[in-house]
This record gives C-alpha cells, structure tokens and sequence, in this order.
C-alpha cells in the first residue's frame, strides 16, 4: 500500500523548482520588473496579460480571473494531476527521491501517470520497429518525402507492425494491463468476445505530444493496399488525448514560437516535418480536427498574444478543403490580437512536397510570401461572383463588405476600402458607405442569452473573493495597501525590527488590517520559504485571495537597488505614519492635561520626546 509523501520531500521539491520554468511550458512569459514575470492567463481567454509569476515566491496570480498557487496547484490544474502526481513528476525533473510515510512506496496510479508511461512504451515500441524489415514501407515513404533516419529520429517517428497483437503482448509485458491499453487508446474491443487487438497495425506512426514533450496519443498514416482504414487514424479521445486542444509539433517549435512570435499553422504531419527541417521552426498542425477555439487559445499564451507585434501564418491547400479550412479560421481570426495571415504555396503545393520538389529555400519563401488574411479573404469572396455584371458586383460588395468593416485595426480599414473598391470598380463612396453600414450592424449588441452562451466557461463567477481592485484609493489606503506589498514580497530587505514595527502599526482599511493581522501572526516564520502560505492560512478564506494579489502585483521601481530603497521608505513610511499619529494624540491629551499634575504632564512631555527621537532615528535610516 502506497503512504503519503513525506512533508520535507513535498518542501524540498518545491525549493529546487523554478515555478517559472514550469509556467514556462504553458504560457510565454516576459519579465515584469525585479523578480516578477507575466504573460496571458491559461485558465481564462484574455487579450492583455493578467497573470503574474514571482519565482522567488513560488506563487502565480491571475489579476483577471483571481486563479492563483503554487508550482503543484498549477500542474494539477493545467494537467488535470493529483497533488501526489504533480509532486512525483516535479521530483524526477529534479532528480529527488521520494520518501513515502508508514514505510509505503510510491502509488501505482492507474490514471493519467499510467496512461502517459504507456504511451512513451507505445512510442519507443514504435521506434523500435521502424527499423525492422517489415517497415521497409514506411522507410520508403518516408524517404520518398525527403526524411532520412536522422528526420524520423528528430520527430520520433515510428511504424506499427501489421500484427493484431503484437503491441499489445509488448506492453503487456512491461506491465499495462488491459484496462491501461484501453484507456489509452492503443488498442481496440473486439465486437464478438472480451478481447482486444492492436489499433495502429501496418502504419507509420508520429507520436503527439503535448506542450511539455509528453507522449498523449499517435497519429497513423496508412501504406498497405490491403488496409481498409482511413488514410489516417488518430488516437481516439482519452482521458489525456482531446484533439481539439492539440497542436502537433508544439512541442518542439514552442520556444521559437515566443520568441519569434511567430507560429505557422499548416495541415499535417509531414509539412511539420518539412518546415523544420528547412529552418521554419514555428511550424505546428491540428490533429485529425479543424483548428478551432481551443487552439487558438493554447497558441496566445505561447505567443504572448497582447500586442499587435505576433503573426500567426496559415497554409492552406487551393482545393475545396483548403477553402473551407480558410473560411473557419478566418470566422476565429477576431480571438488573436496578432496579425494573420495566409501563405499558398506555388501550383498548390504544400509545404512538405514543396521541400521535396523545390528545396528548403521554397519553404522559407512560401512563409515569406504571405498575404494579410483579410485581403486572402477578399480575393476569395470575389472570385465566386461575377463581377463583369452590375449584380454581380452589387452582390459582392454585400458580401465583402462586413470583412473590411470587421478589421480591427482602424488604420488598415481606409486602405482595405481602397482596394475593395478597386477589385470591384466601383466607386469609393458607394463602397465606404457599405463598409460602414457593415460596421453598425456589428456594433449592435447581442441579447444578454446569446452573450452569456458566447462567454460559456470563460465568464467570471457571480461572487468572488475580495480583490485588490475594491480597495478605496484615498492616500491612506494606498500607503497601507503598497506597505503590505512590500512587506509580503521582500520582507528581507529590512531589519528584523523595523519589520516588526511596520506589522505592528494601526491600520485604516480593515481588510487591509487583517491581512496585517496575519503578517504579524507569522512573523515568526518570515525567512520560511513557505512563509506565504502561512500568512493565507491566518486570514479568512475571503481574504486569502487579496494575500496573494499583495504578494503578487508588481512594484513600481524596476532594479533591485530601486525596489530595495523604495521597500525602505516604505516601510519607514507606516512607522512615521504611526509615530505621527501618536504624537497628535500626546499633544491633544497634553492640552487637555492640568499643568498642576506635574507627574502625568511630565510623563506625556517624557513620550513626545520619545515619538520624536523615534522619528529622527526613522529619517537617518
């Protein structure tokens, strides 16, 4: 029986781990000041980013949608993981041993950790066999497509055997059991008995992975005459594999894709393929599905999607697949706020027989050559009318008007009003009053049933816990309110004793009082790397949330000297605020005070002098 892991492991793991690096996989971060980096949230569609990581906190937060944690909350989020599996998985990254209570070992999970490890078995299997003689046929295709060894290495590609079971009884020889195969997708019931087979049999096969590089499902090419399948065969969904949320090659072309902001989006395996290899890194594709929402919002977080600066790039082939491929990502385009574009490559090869025929220099050309998708759109719409007519070109201008006046960027619109009025020759008054006339109908607002069904799960929930933004802004506040930031993020940069002091002071805002309430309760454990958490844990539930935003939002200076003065002053700040307020309650009890009653007025005068001297020492520091 598997025990708990043990508490110190649990910390020890958390210590060696940059939450960044593992953030990292998911969302494309940018520094925001000393020691805090931001990008957009991965739990909620957002055009500016919102989400915030503190390395040396261990802690990220969502000022948007108010998610927040540490490194493990994050991967059983993201990943859908226990706690004990977001502890394991962080463990082999940093090579750490676990220790179990009670003498217990590691759990056997039968869940997603299995379902991952027989996945990579499946793929190594797959691997493996590429090389055998029954794969000649997949190294053929492979090699009639421009990939050597070395392409199908770099991509993991790999071959099913033409065998009912022989997958099967390899990994049920490394321990899956048949309920494991199931689940995962690598094999399939048989109708007649209890049994399975194999589901990949006499294809050449590419592992999908996801973000972070793990083994989630395969995609399958067929090559034999005699396979009566589809041309390809997707893994099934499964509680690790969902199509709609996948980009083929991400995986690999993720770091490029940030830094670049950059990401072409073609239409298979094999043109991922042959855009890398000539040097188009950037390059993914949708998995046996049409790209859709999901992936547009798995590919903003890894492009940093909150300026106009990022281009997503699609290739489509010429015929009636690739129209209507065009036409569905361009009904999405609205949900980037990078540029689009569209690149068809010449006598409508796609990427991966345009490597072939004409070098790699012809896919990096093909990129190049992109054209804006509005004007791909355009020149599309027009083709399907006849424009040599008066109701032909009537009829087009309806239809290509709500294009133009859906462009988002005001500057481009005039200039696509230009040339619409050009490809129709027609005059630019009649066509900017169609554009126009377009726009307004797309401004009027949707009833509140259609708005709430668009929102769907990216709407916020009716009560949310008390926020930094329902803060009054009077200067009292805000003194109090940018105290305890300082405090919470860089409680080291001061003495021990001043700190003590700050936490000590009388506070105005009573949320804000709480929370100081909590600092002062945990003070004791301030230099704990989990000193954070402590603090949450001694204020209300409602309250926790607006901890973690005072420990998460970015202070104004930029250097560490900067943040480290600016921690000094205001700290010294809430003391001098106290001392001050102290000395106007002496001077008020000093007037009200009979001279005559030497003992009481001498002790108030002995405490002036004292909140005095205080205040003097304050400013020398």
């Amino acid at each position: 029986m598997a025990g708990l892991i043990r508490q110190s492991d649990i910390e020890e793991v958390k210590a060696r781990t940059n939450i960044a690096d593992i953030i990292g996989d998911y969302v494309s971060l940018k520094s925001a000041g000393v020691g805090s980096m931001k990008g957009l949230c991965p739990f909620h569609d957002e055009r500016s980013p919102s989400f915030h990581v503190r390395p040396q906190v261990g802690f990220y937060h969502c000022f948007g949608c108010g998610e927040s944690g540490d490194v493990y909350s994050f991967l059983q989020k993201m990943d859908h993981v226990s706690f004990s599996e977001a502890v394991e998985r962080l463990a082999g990254r940093v090579g750490l041993q676990l220790h179990y209570e009670d003498g217990g070992g590691a759990p056997d999970h039968s869940n997603r950790a299995r379902l991952l490890a027989a996945n990579q078995a499946a793929a190594d299997f797959f691997v493996e066999q590429l090389g055998s003689p029954g794969a000649q046929v997949g190294r053929t295709f492979l090699g009639e497509r421009g990939f050597d060894a070395t392409a199908a290495e770099r991509f993991g590609v790999g071959f099913a055997p033409k065998s009912w079971d022989e997958l099967t009884n390899h990994l049920r020889g490394r321990g899956f059991s048949t309920e494991e195969l199931t689940l995962s997708g690598l094999v399939s019931s048989r109708e007649a008995s209890s049994g399975v087979y194999d589901r990949f049999r006499g294809r050449l096969v590419w592992p999908i992975r996801d973000i972070t590089g793990q083994t989630i499902g395969f995609g399958a090419r067929k090559l034999l005459e005699d396979d009566k399948g589809p041309k390809y065969l997707n893994t099934p969904e499964t509680p690790v594999y969902h199509k709609a949320q996948v980009l083929y090659g991400l995986d690999l072309a993720k770091r490029d894709i940030s830094r670049s902001h950059q990401v072409v989006v073609v239409e298979g395996y094999t043109d991922v393929m042959a855009c890398h290899m000539a040097g188009v890194t950037t390059a993914v594709a949708t998995c046996g599905t049409s790209f859709g929402v999901d992936h547009i919002k798995v590919l903003r977080r890894v492009l940093g999607d909150d300026s106009r600066l990022g281009e997503v790039v699609f290739t489509f082939d010429p015929d009636a697949a690739g129209q209507k491929a065009a036409v569905r990502a361009f009904s999405e385009e609205q949900r980037f706020a990078a540029q689009t574009f569209v690149a068809v490559g010449p006598d409508g090869l796609d990427p991966c027989d345009l490597r072939l025929h004409r070098g790699d220099d012809a896919v990096r050309r093909l990129v190049d050559s992109k054209k804006p998708m509005f004007e791909f759109m355009i020149r599309q719409l027009l083709g399907q009318y006849n424009l040599d007519t008066v109701e032909g070109r009537v009829a087009a201008l309806r239809a290509a008007a709500p294009i133009v006046g859906d462009i988002r960027d005001p500057a481009l619109r005039p200039g696509y009003t230009h040339e619409l009025s050009r490809m129709l020759g027609m005059e630019l008054g009649e066509v900017k009053k169609a554009v126009t006339a377009a726009q307004a109908r797309g401004r009027a607002p949707e009833p509140a049933a259609a708005a709430s069904r668009r929102e769907g799960a990216d709407s916020a929930p009716a009560e949310k816990p008390f926020s930094l933004l329902e803060l009054p802004t009077d200067p009292v506040t805000r003194l109090e309110r940018d105290g305890l930031m300082a405090i919470l993020q860089h409680p080291g940069v001061v003495t021990p004793e001043l700190l003590a002091r700050a936490v000590h002071t009388t506070f105005a805002n009573p949320s804000l009082a709480v929370v100081r309430d909590g600092i002062l309760a945990s003070l004791p454990h301030v230099a704990a790397p989990d000193w954070l958490d402590l603090v949450v844990a001694e204020v209300p539930e409602q309250l926790a949330n607006l901890v973690r935003q005072l420990a998460m939002a970015p202070l104004p200076e930029r250097t560490q000297r900067d943040i480290d003065r600016y921690v000094r002053d205001i700290t010294i700040a809430l003391v001098d605020r106290d001392l001050l307020r102290q000395k106007a309650e002496l001077l008020g009890r000093l007037q009200r005070t009979d001279a005559a009653n030497r003992e009481v007025y001498s002790t108030l005068q002995r405490e002036l002098v004292r909140v005095e001297a205080e205040r003097r020492n304050l400013r020398e520091e």
